[in-house]
């Protein structure tokens, strides 16, 4: 939760077990809140944490005991963040777990309104209708709207007890809001377009395992270990973006490889293995025409089989050499590929294939990545087998 930047901008006093504003702002004052707000804002990875300092401002600077900001998701709106006090009681479970229902007569105010909604009597009002039934007494509303007018998203502020909203507070809820969920709309679009990237990619990726039946559900496991992993390691949510774009398509590069090679059930000889290897090039040139693919995805792609020792392909790379996302994907790689079950072998054991991880530690795989992957699913270690002759993704 950001808390530093807009609570040290807002002289405060303890009311009723919240802080709130002593004093009003000035002109200057409130611009500044607003900056600071902006910074947050574009410095924010994700909508949940773009909107917690606005959220926050609400409860800090009015007498707001609580808000949340919800999101539409089809005929319902979610809670994506919330700050200070909120409704308890049945009524507000099954708004966390179902959402609150796009009909609600205040959600449906909103949609053809372009300023906030301040209602001092919830109980008086008929667009508040129901939400008496919380405790909640009064509230302020801020639609999010997109360049069309369509209602994205609300942000709420409410008080328990009865309230008439001051002028300053009513200023202060436009003056915060004209900017901020400007810039929240731009977020929630910009999510959107990276969950219809996201469903794009994982469904090339389920095509190849579609083609390949034994290795079908290789993509969206190896994704899960890999994403799991790299948030263990510390990477960032633009890196593990990354990584998730870079495993779906980690083996695109195979819809190259003629299914005589792919899927050929005897042993390869030494020219198939030789086109075989040539999947992480061809993968990396065919997603290199995706301009708003990262280069850390490009980089799973073309080097999840090289190898610690320099013994990998395509380029020989050894050691810190290979980007590091291609280190701890070939990891995850390859642990799937030994305890899924193949024509030519049985699946291994979770002790096995963890074992046959720790053997090739200093060899095929970074040794810090294996440690770290081992400590993630600790079992037993009992004697692994091998497999020669054959990939084994």
């Amino acid at each position: 939760m950001m808390v530093g930047g807009v609570a040290g901008l807002l002289p405060a006093k303890r009311a009723g077990g919240h802080v709130h504003m002593q004093n009003t702002l000035s002109r200057d004052e409130t611009a500044e809140v607003i900056l600071t707000l902006t910074r947050q804002v574009l410095a924010a990875p994700d909508v949940s944490s773009a909107v917690r300092p606005l959220l926050e401002a609400f409860v800090q600077r009015t007498a707001a005991d609580g808000g949340a900001f919800f999101q539409v998701d089809g005929s319902v709106f979610h809670a994506r963040a919330a700050q200070g006090d909120m409704p308890t009681g049945p009524a507000m479970e099954s708004i966390l777990t179902h959402g609150l229902p796009g009909d609600t007569p205040l959600l449906r105010a909103l949609t053809t309104s372009d300023a906030p909604i301040i209602v001092d009597d919830t109980s008086q009002s008929p667009e508040t209708a129901g939400f008496p039934a919380l405790g909640v007494a009064s509230l302020a509303a801020v639609p999010v709207l997109d360049r069309q007018g369509t209602l994205l998203g609300a942000f709420l502020a409410h008080t328990f007890a009865p309230h008439a909203w001051t002028e300053s507070e009513s200023t202060f809820v436009a003056a915060t809001t004209g900017t901020i969920t400007g810039l929240t709309a731009r977020l929630l679009a910009e999510e959107a377009a990276v969950a219809a990237r996201d469903g794009a990619l994982r469904a090339l990726g389920m095509a190849l395992d579609e083609r390949d039946r034994e290795t079908k559900g290789h993509t969206d496991r190896v994704t899960a270990l890999a994403l799991r992993l790299g948030r263990s390691l510390g990477l960032d949510e633009r890196t593990l973006t990354a990584l998730r774009w870079g495993a779906y398509l980690h083996d695109i590069g195979k819809v190259c490889i003629p299914d005589t090679v792919l899927r050929k059930p005897d042993q390869l000889d030494e020219t198939e293995w030789r086109l075989i290897r040539t999947h992480p090039v061809l993968g990396q040139s065919f997603c290199a025409q995706l301009p708003f693919l990262p280069d850390d995805s490009l980089a799973v792609i073309r080097h999840h089989h090289e190898q610690w020792d320099g013994n990998g392909y395509p380029d020989g790379l050894a050691g810190e050499a290979i980007p590091f996302v291609a280190r701890l994907f070939a990891v995850c790689d390859v642990y799937d590929a030994l305890t899924s079950e193949r024509w030519y072998k049985q699946a291994w054991t979770h002790g096995g294939a963890l074992a046959e991880l720790s053997s090739q530690a200093g060899r095929k795989f970074d040794p810090a990545i294996v440690v770290a992957f081992i400590e993630l699913a600790p079992a037993p270690f009992p004697n692994g087998r091998t497999v020669a002759g054959r990939h084994l993704t």
